[in-house]
């Protein structure tokens, strides 16, 4: 496609302007005539040679082939002509949902020569996503036209919850600092429930721990030295209905939801422990039984990236039901919603269900926008209606909680930012516990 360039519409006005001064004044009207001729002889040539130079360029697209939700990705361009010289600038077919930051990019290259050019998408969405083509805007060797085409360039990328946590987390925990973010860590020697081996006695020690037998051999008090237990199971069990779909800046409920539960099961494989999941609230629920490798990581993100909230309202029976057909050994159930005050029908049943099998954790989130309703300041009518709504809405969500807690069920209910650590926290605090 030609699309007239500035320097074509300006000799354009020029004529213009001549024929306008021709009309009054008969002398200029041959001046107008040559100038009309070479102007259009001149966009003539220029639209031949244009065409000609259409195909010359090749691009390859190198970025990271799986990217984190919520964060700005880098995404370079590498381009070579064939032959001659091109200029002009090019827009690049990200995934539409994607904001970008560089583009259009503008470009001169020399043939046989390779140029990388580079611009920025903001990673706003999980899920499978492709790139198009190329749409390129070359200037014509007259610099009359602007040569439109597109380039086929496809590339496919996934986007995963954000598993930069993961890393901040390991590292923190390499430099034993896990306390900057909140994760209490309270190792108590010689307290756990699995034999892990035998040491000197040492003036805390509790005299039960002592080896007598050992003792003897060696002369010396010996005590026994006891460690968290392994090969224990944890399960996700992750709600995908519509409480889901809430925001807390710019990620959902979901996806803070999901970053929590891949973080602790990070941690759950890194104690010797094996990590499943189970989903509910949309059509085609998913089942990962649980399994110890440093691999089930990524089953999990494999598992999960593509998943979205539906406006689907969750049956917690009968996702109770699904996992306890595919999970026969004891567990620690984690189950991950947005509590309302109507789900008594099948949450109360669903929590008596599963606490007869497993241990049991219900991780609630906690919407921040009603606490900034109820301590917002009233000014108006339609304020205090506001106000007395959030105030209504909590109190019945307490009492649910309330009766939840007096059935025995350990609750956690955190805002979504706050999940990773209290869902971390908790599951040290129960481990080690022997509840599991």
């Amino acid at each position: 496609m030609l699309l007239p360039a500035r320097r074509l519409l300006f000799a354009a006005l020029v004529c213009l302007l001549i024929g306008v001064a021709a009309a009054a004044s008969t002398r200029l009207a041959e001046i107008w005539q040559a100038t009309a001729a070479a102007v259009v002889t001149i966009a003539t040539v220029d639209a031949v040679l244009a065409r000609r130079q259409r195909g010359r360029l090749s691009a390859q697209r190198e970025f990271a082939r799986a990217m984190p939700v919520g964060t700005w990705q880098t995404v370079e361009l590498h381009l070579r002509l064939s032959t001659g010289r091109l200029t002009g600038w090019l827009e690049d077919g990200h995934p539409p949902a994607f904001a970008s930051a560089g583009l259009p990019l503008s470009f001169s290259l020399e043939a046989s020569r390779n140029l990388r050019v580079a611009y920025r998408i903001a990673v706003s969405q999980r899920g499978r996503h492709a790139f198009s083509g190329l749409t390129l805007r070359a200037t014509s060797p007259l610099g009359f036209w602007l040569v439109q085409e597109t380039v086929s360039l496809v590339d496919e990328l996934r986007v995963y919850p954000n598993f930069a946590r993961i890393a901040h987390y390991s590292l923190l925990a390499t430099d034993h600092r896990l306390s900057q973010i909140g994760i209490l860590q309270r190792r108590r020697r010689g307290e756990g429930m699995e034999f892990h081996q035998l040491r000197d006695y040492r003036q805390d020690d509790s005299p039960r721990r002592i080896d007598w037998p050992a003792s003897a051999r060696c002369g010396r008090l010996i005590a026994r030295e006891y460690q968290d237990e392994r090969d224990q199971q944890i399960v996700f069990l992750l709600d995908c209905g519509a409480r889901m779909r809430a925001h807390d800046g710019d990620l959902s409920h979901f996806d803070h939801t999901l970053n929590a539960l891949l973080l602790l099961a990070y941690v759950a494989l890194r104690q010797g422990d094996a990590v499943g999941l189970a989903t509910f609230g949309h059509a085609q629920p998913r089942v990962l039984l649980p399994s110890k490798s440093l691999a089930t990581l990524k089953k999990l993100l494999n598992a999960v990236y593509d998943l979205e909230p539906t406006l689907q309202v969750p049956d917690y029976l009968a996702a109770g039901e699904i996992l306890t057909r595919h999970l026969r050994k004891r567990a620690l159930v984690v189950l991950l919603t947005n509590l309302r005050d109507e789900d008594d029908d099948t949450l109360l049943p669903a929590v008596h269900y599963l606490r007869q099998r497993h241990a049991l954790t219900l991780a609630s989130l906690r919407e921040p926008v009603l606490d900034e309703v109820v301590e917002a300041p009233v000014t108006d009518f339609d304020a205090a209606l506001l106000r007395g709504a959030g105030l209504e809405y909590l109190q019945a969500r307490q009492r649910q909680l309330a009766l939840l807690r007096r059935n025995g069920l350990h609750i956690l209910d955190v805002s979504p930012r706050e999940l990773p650590v209290a869902l971390i926290n908790h599951y040290w605090a129960r481990k080690r516990a022997g509840e599991l």
